[in-house]
């Protein structure tokens, strides 16, 4: 079963279940039991067929509930929620954070896949993150493998959602962003300065990426993070809103495991 204080906190943003209709027909699985399904595929990186019979919905089942819920956005609603619990306790610390990504092979032709440079050419997507000084993410983004990082710097940061603070307003702006030298150009630079979000970015050819080492190390600690979701592993999904479902129920769960310590 899904953790007590993550259900809790999954049930503010899981939409209602439809009546049932009358004279009876099949018991709905409850979301509870869906959810803890759809976890398991996540963590385990089975398919949906291989679903063991012991979480009670079949595969097909948590397949179509995981489908309806990523309509609804359940799970960035979800990860949201877990940085708002984190920042009322003080949790997230502002002060460095740091931009990233991850390649993976994606093993159907689909949206927001492409040739990846790093491995032969063979078609990828890409998982874009900014993470805390702790490590935590706090947004998220996927894109073709062949999209350069620097693109993906700008809609990143505008995706960060306002997270509770323990004290004073919600908070969206890191104060400090790290970052290597894909995302070296004036224009970031600016863009950054202009938001007062100071940055430190590797320079091309005067600087190496290792300086950043102390600060950046978290992000690239997330990403092997993300790697305990086994689905994302490769991607196997044709839609890109699954493939990002997937990478916020990662999230979330990294976050989670904050709370729960």
């Amino acid at each position: 079963m899904a953790p007590d204080d993550l259900w809790e906190l999954f049930e503010r943003v899981v939409p209602p279940a439809p009546e049932r209709p009358q004279g009876g027909g099949r018991r709905r699985h409850g979301d509870r039991e869906v959810l803890a399904a759809i976890i398991f595929v996540a963590t385990s990186g089975c398919t949906w067929n291989q679903l063991p019979p012991g979480f009670g919905p079949s595969g097909v089942t948590a397949f179509r509930r995981f489908t309806e819920w990523s309509e609804a956005r359940v799970w960035a609603k979800l990860h949201r929620l877990v940085l708002d619990e984190l920042g009322s306790r003080g949790e997230l610390d502002w002060s460095r954070c740091a931009i990233d990504s991850v390649s993976v092979r994606a093993l159907k032709g689909a949206a927001e896949t492409g040739p990846n440079p790093t491995d032969r050419g063979k078609s990828g997507s890409k998982i874009h993150l900014i993470v805390d000084r702790h490590g935590l993410p706090l947004s998220l983004g996927i894109s073709a493998a062949n999209l350069h990082d620097s693109q993906a710097l700008i809609p990143l940061v505008r995706g960060i959602p306002p997270v509770r603070s323990r004290r004073g307003p919600r908070r969206r702006r890191p104060a400090k962003l790290h970052g290597d030298k894909g995302y070296d150009y004036p224009h970031l630079r600016r863009w950054l300065s202009l938001r007062q979000i100071t940055h430190r970015i590797a320079r091309k050819g005067t600087e190496s990426s290792q300086r950043l080492g102390r600060h950046r190390w978290v992000v690239e600690r997330t990403v092997s993070w993300l790697s305990g979701c086994r689905r994302l592993h490769r991607r196997y999904e044709r839609k890109p809103e699954h493939f990002l479902a997937f990478t916020a129920i990662a999230a979330t769960l990294i976050c989670h495991r904050r709370i729960a310590k």
